[in-house]
């Protein structure tokens, strides 16, 4: 009793609150580090399981252009797909559970760092640097936050015995804050590209963000003016070396560090690889094909009507760019070949990894500036109709596609002919054309409230109708209800102050 005290006096590093753990520079920058490879970076960019893709690939399910193969086992795909999630809140709730927990988790770690590196004695831009990037992935957390759930409590504080129970916070109040917190760190980030930073936040992957919150809350002046500001950054497009192989899109597939990405996910084979993501370019036979991967599972694939989003001239859809259909392996001859209806994802092949190592190593690309020329395109057009200027950028994402040898010029003078809205929902076919595997296209349907109707006959014809009362592809009817998830019922369980989302069961 009336020995040794100290060992009752130390701190374990399993068990350190902020006021043991925020000391050091150190530990502030491990605590910041954290925020790179949890919540929502994460959730979007991760192939955890063969069975089914990141979190962020689900929703694309809803537009029903989208399936999983695996979808018997991995049911929140199927009732994406057919808009029964409704009936099946329990069922799904682990996907919930998934989101909402990580995100806060990291949001935890954000407010800790926000709250405790100013306390901290260390370099006075070492600590700007570090809180910029800690607002930045607070604001990049709640936004995806806000998509996948709609209103959701809104925590500026560490974790404590006081806010246990949160009240969901107004959608508006939450993107007040995001705003605030991507304007501090675009104000505070190096004027760099993400891979010349040394793949940390930086000025332009906050405005590019920042341009996709103002882009979903249909401010398209101020989105207008960051989508400039990335615009006039050191990136610049991909341009093609050739049209197969060394394509501008067989790049962006195959090569990190491209001047085009603006905020990517790192993966290294000895450190942390990729999972999954190279399986998911092929279908459940490729594992007759390769000796690498125990499982192949097309968790993520276009049904037919989807590729006719594309012209026949354009080089996305060409064999081998974002999707393919036959594949011989050079290793011992054996070929793969897709199932009727089901195109193999292309953009996700990692030829190492499949052939090799089964070790995936490609970096995941979370905005690229032909996102940018995109959103600045199509600002224009929302508040100052067709300009010369809105057509460039458009002309440049669709020239580097072009099969025909049309120029930037031509093309842009066909751009000019379009009357305000046929140029606008010209931008938003752009888009799904433009990033058909990097889950994009659901958001883009609750931005705009419209949902693309690709003919099943003529490649190329998009039309757009109002979301709510349209068929999806898999024909079910969406339903205000469909625009979110519902918040777990583990989560409802804990807080008793949580509300359900409507349409979904609350125990």
């Amino acid at each position: 009793m009336t020995s040794c005290n100290d060992f009752l006096d130390e701190s374990p590093k399993s068990s350190l609150t902020e006021v043991d753990y925020y000391k050091t520079e150190a530990q502030a920058t491990a605590n910041v580090n954290y925020l790179y490879w949890n919540g929502a970076p994460r959730r979007i960019s991760y192939a955890s399981s063969a069975y089914i893709g990141s979190k962020a690939s689900i929703t694309g399910m809803l537009t029903g252009y989208f399936s999983n193969s695996y979808e018997g086992q991995e049911v929140v795909c199927k009732y994406s797909r057919l808009l029964t999630r409704q009936q099946h809140t329990n069922e799904i709730s682990d996907t919930s559970d998934d989101i909402w927990d990580n995100c806060y988790k990291a949001i935890n770690v954000a407010n800790n760092a926000i709250v405790s590196i100013p306390n901290i004695s260390m370099d006075s831009g070492i600590a700007a640097q570090l809180t910029a990037e800690a607002k930045f992935f607070r604001a990049f957390n709640y936004f995806y936050l806000i998509k996948t759930f709609g209103d959701v409590p809104l925590l500026l504080e560490p974790a404590n015995l006081e806010n246990l129970y949160p009240e969901r916070t107004a959608s508006a109040q939450v993107y007040t804050q995001i705003e605030s917190d991507l304007k501090a760190a675009i104000d505070a980030l190096p004027a760099k590209t993400f891979a010349a930073n040394g793949h940390r936040i930086t000025k332009y992957v906050a405005a590019m963000v920042l341009t996709d919150v103002y882009f979903h809350r249909g401010d398209y002046a101020n989105a207008k003016t960051y989508a400039k500001m990335v615009i006039d950054s050191p990136h610049s497009l991909t341009a093609n070396t050739d049209m197969s192989g060394s394509s501008a899109y067989n790049q962006l597939r195959s090569t990190d560090d491209l001047d085009e990405v603006i905020y990517a996910q790192e993966y290294d084979e000895s450190i942390s690889n990729s999972s999954w993501w190279p399986t998911y370019a092929f279908s459940s036979s490729a594992t007759a094909v390769f000796g690498t991967y125990s499982i192949f599972e097309r968790v993520y694939g276009p049904i037919d009507q989807f590729l006719n989003v594309y012209p026949a001239n354009d080089l996305r859809i060409q064999p081998n760019q974002f999707f393919h259909w036959n594949y011989t392996n050079p290793n011992n001859g054996k070929t793969w070949t897709a199932p009727a209806g089901q195109a193999g994802c292309w953009y996700y092949y990692d030829e190492n990894a499949v052939l090799n190592t089964g070790k995936g190593t490609k970096d995941w690309n979370f905005y690229r500036l032909a996102e940018a020329y995109l959103d600045y395109a199509e600002s224009i057009a929302q508040t100052d109709g067709v300009t010369d200027e809105a057509a460039t950028y458009l002309a440049k994402i669709q020239v580097r596609a072009n099969m025909n040898g049309d120029t930037e010029d031509q093309i842009k003078a066909g751009l000019l002919a379009l009357s305000k809205q046929e140029f606008i929902e010209t931008c938003w076919t752009e888009r799904i054309r433009e990033f058909p595997l990097e889950f994009k296209i659901w958001d883009d349907c609750v931005r705009t409230m419209k949902f693309p109707v690709i003919s099943a006959t003529t490649p190329g014809e998009v039309t757009y109708i109002d979301l709510i009362g349209a068929q999806n592809a898999a024909g079910a009817t969406f339903k205000e209800t469909d625009l979110v998830f519902p918040i777990s019922l583990n989560e409802l369980q804990r807080n008793p102050n949580l509300t359900q989302n409507a349409g979904y069961a609350s125990k």
